[in-house]
């Protein structure tokens, strides 16, 4: 009986008929390879090394001034502070008011003239030299007549208007007793008369009127020129 020898399997149809051996081996391979760059790139430097320099090649350093400038605070930082104004605090914005000049100059040769001066206020207008006085002269049913006694007791003649005020009524008509008529008029509470002609110094004159449905004979206001009447 014959023996038949059988071949010995080589190395690498070993490898070939088992992937996993080619994997490990590629794991190890780059374990490796990163272990050796983590070791160079721990043994380099951040910066290079300065060599050493030529003293002539140096420049000369400055001293280094401080800023005059105040720095404002409360604000952000590695921002510059803005100039100050003189007279304001640092956080004012508002620049002061300009002086207003006392004088303008004017004329060829810069002579200063005077700031013109505020006109004196109005003198008040003086009191009229006519008053008056009120009263009835008769009542009725559902009215009455009154009048208002002017008198003048100034110096010259002078013109007059009398005004009378009713809660409410109507108007009949008015006159002047021995003078020139003059206007007048009502708008429902108001009762309006003036002159038609002035009154001569020293004299006197009754102006009279007939109202109905006033519920009074007292008006609520009697005046002859602004000036309050006497009598009621």
């Amino acid at each position: 009986m014959s023996r038949t020898r059988r071949a010995a399997p080589s190395p690498g149809s070993a490898i070939t008929s088992s992937p996993w051996i080619l994997v490990a081996v590629g794991v190890v391979v780059m374990v490796v390879l990163l272990v050796v760059a983590l070791g160079s790139v721990r043994g380099r430097r951040a910066f290079p090394a300065q060599g050493p320099t030529d003293p002539a090649m140096s420049l000369p350093v400055l001293p280094v001034v401080p800023a005059t400038t105040p720095v404002a605070t409360g604000g952000a930082p590695g921002t510059a502070a803005r100039p100050v104004a003189p007279g304001l605090s640092p956080r004012s914005t508002v620049l002061p008011a300009r002086p207003t000049p006392a004088a303008s100059t004017g004329g060829p040769r810069g002579d200063v003239r005077p700031a013109p001066s505020a006109p004196p206020p109005a003198a008040p207008a003086p009191p009229s030299a006519v008053t008056g006085r009120y009263g009835v002269v008769s009542t009725f049913d559902g009215g009455f007549i009154g009048e208002v006694l002017l008198v003048n007791a100034g110096r010259s003649a002078q013109g007059w208007t009398v005004r009378l005020t009713f809660p409410r009524g109507r108007l009949v008509t008015a006159w002047v007793e021995g003078a020139e008529q003059g206007p007048f008029g009502f708008d429902g509470r108001v009762f309006t008369y003036r002159s038609g002609v002035d009154l001569a110094a020293g004299a006197s004159v009754p102006v009279r009127f007939h109202f109905e449905r006033t519920g009074t004979t007292r008006p609520d206001a009697c005046t002859v020129d602004g000036a309050t009447c006497a009598g009621f």
